[in-house]
């Protein structure tokens, strides 16, 4: 007994609380779970993360980046905890793989998308025109018909000219949204709540989706459409540093990891060593990945690892998060919870003031090359 008394603030200095939950009832809510039954373990990675998004990241003076990667919007996830958290004002800015956009526009369309299981016979599959996403099946034709969807939008005349990625899906949402509000108002496509809300979406590899391939078709065609990667460098890093200089915060949401992380933390490299501005790092950390940190690569990299890039402000480390989760799993009781514990914070709409952000992050850039070259 002296013994334990003896390591007894010790103990208290490391731990949170002690391990007795209440027995779950019938009636239990999510929140109630998540704080009372998700102790340790990824679980309890689980209930840190939803605490640090809401008490932390989801402040009014915080800036929130969410980089998405896998096949999330085939699983319906688009529909059942973007759109959600896109509405409330919970995200802020994004960064997508094009596949994901891709299979967005699938339900905007109105094409139809099945649950199945995995193990089926996929020569079978292949010879009914079936395609397959792990335990996801639709039909061949989705593919065709999204794909005539967005050849025919992109030769309109608003199209044809060089535009960021962002700019691109801003002004796809904004026929995505048309298309809906037509159909009856029923919001499907998180690309097109993105557009009524003025979130950018950006892609990290544009020519890396169906998206891609379609353009990389009209160009044969002769169309003026150009996709211009370099602005997206620097209009995302625009939002990070507007963020930080106006005194606020910048926060990265990140489910999966991938091209969508890198290009949503590179945001600080290009700030600070490429820019030579003055900066931190991101203040926020939260990723929710089933990469391994000790195979090298980028996806499994710890926000440490990441903060010796200056991607992460050192002195934030303590509010980071890694859960090693499958983000289906993950993201829906998020959802949940942010909904439940956090009231909707007003959009800021920065798709609208990305012109003016660019500007401003030029007007530092140049004034810093002026005092190098005089130094």
């Amino acid at each position: 007994m002296k013994k334990q008394a003896k390591h007894a603030p010790y103990l208290h200095k490391i731990s949170h609380k002690r391990i007795d939950p209440p027995a779950l009832t019938a009636s239990a809510s999510l929140t109630t779970v998540v704080e009372e039954a998700f102790l340790s373990y990824n679980a309890g990675r689980l209930r840190e993360a939803c605490r640090l998004f809401t008490q932390k990241m989801l402040r009014d003076d915080v800036t929130v980046g969410l980089s998405i990667s896998g096949a999330l919007t085939p699983a319906g996830l688009g529909i059942s905890c973007l759109i959600p958290l896109i509405e409330a004002g919970f995200v802020d800015w994004i960064i997508s793989t094009g596949a994901n956009l891709y299979h967005d526009t699938h339900f905007a369309l109105g094409q139809e998308m099945h649950q199945a299981r995995p193990g089926l016979n996929d020569l079978e599959l292949r010879e009914h025109q079936v395609i397959r996403i792990y335990d996801i099946v639709f039909d061949y034709e989705n593919l065709l018909g999204t794909d005539r969807f967005y050849r025919t939008l992109c030769r309109n005349d608003a199209f044809q000219k060089t535009l960021g990625t962002a700019e691109f899906h801003y002004l796809v949402g904004k026929y995505l949204a048309k298309r809906e509000d037509d159909a009856g108002g029923k919001q499907r496509s998180f690309v097109a709540a993105a557009y009524r809300c003025g979130v950018p979406i950006f892609t990290s590899s544009p020519g890396d989706s169906s998206i891609g391939m379609n353009l990389a078709a009209l160009q044969l065609e002769g169309s003026k459409l150009r996709i211009d990667p370099l602005r997206d460098v620097n209009q995302s890093a625009a939002i990070v540093y507007q963020a930080k200089k106006t005194g606020g915060q910048s926060a990265v949401f990140i489910l999966g990891g991938g091209s969508p992380k890198n290009f949503m933390l590179q945001t600080e490299p290009q700030i600070q060593e490429v820019l030579g501005l003055e900066e931190a790092g991101h203040d926020y950390f939260l990723q929710v990945t089933d990469a391994r940190p000790d195979t090298g690569g980028l996806s499994g990299a710890t926000p440490g690892e990441a903060m010796t890039w200056g991607k992460v402000d050192p002195n934030m480390l303590p509010d980071t998060v890694t859960c090693y989760l499958d983000s289906t799993v993950f993201l829906p009781i998020l959802t949940v919870y942010a909904l439940a514990t956090h009231a909707p914070r007003k959009p800021k709409r920065l798709m609208e003031q990305l012109d003016d952000l660019t500007r401003l992050i030029e007007k530092g850039y140049a004034a810093n090359r002026k005092k190098n070259r005089k130094e």
